[in-house]
């Protein structure tokens, strides 16, 4: 049933978001020629690695340049990119990888291969039992103000309450979350 749900909201929302998708594409291939999608090995369901998409946000080998995450005043992050990630928009195309099956709308954020050091061998198994989502319990609950153990804390949870009902309360609050956001 969540399967089915994933993918028909997700071509519900590809079709009115095609135009504005469209718009950035444009605005990041014109700032710096680069590429327009960033592809990032994640980890997924079964600890399946697969390749997550986002807009571009930052110069092109900014992984080469720092570590997987961003610092505040980042000097890797584009013009074009410091606007999309403030309104989550880099984390649109992530939509192609709920239909092609690798992602679902809610689930814990995927983390990337490295991040598994930080956990124990458990942790990572039971967090790693659904598909990774493009929100989850810990972005509608702090997103990047909380902490590892925090946000670690949030995904087990998800993964032991699993239910369309948790779905849906977790996709109103991130569009309440996105709202005050933009």
């Amino acid at each position: 049933m969540k399967r089915a749900v994933d993918v028909l909201l997700s071509l519900m929302v590809l079709l009115p978001l095609a135009i504005p998708m469209l718009v950035v594409a444009i605005a990041i291939k014109r700032e710096d020629r680069g590429p327009v999608f960033y592809k990032q090995k994640r980890v997924g369901r079964g600890c399946v690695v697969f390749e997550m998409l986002k807009f571009r946000s930052m110069v092109v080998n900014a992984d080469r340049e720092g570590g997987f995450q961003t610092e505040p005043n980042d000097q890797r992050v584009t013009r074009v990119g410091a606007f999309i990630r403030s309104k989550s928009i880099d984390e649109l195309p992530q939509v192609l990888n709920v239909l092609r099956g690798d992602m679902s709308l809610v689930g814990p954020r995927p983390d990337v291969p490295k991040q598994e050091e930080l956990y124990s061998p458990e942790d990572w198994r039971r967090r790693h039992q659904v598909r990774p989502g493009i929100t989850g319990l810990a972005q509608v609950r702090g997103r990047s103000d909380i902490t590892p153990e925090t946000r670690l804390a949030h995904d087990l949870e998800y993964v032991e309450k699993t239910s369309l009902a948790l779905d849906i309360q977790i996709l109103i609050r991130t569009f309440g979350v996105l709202r005050k956001g933009i």
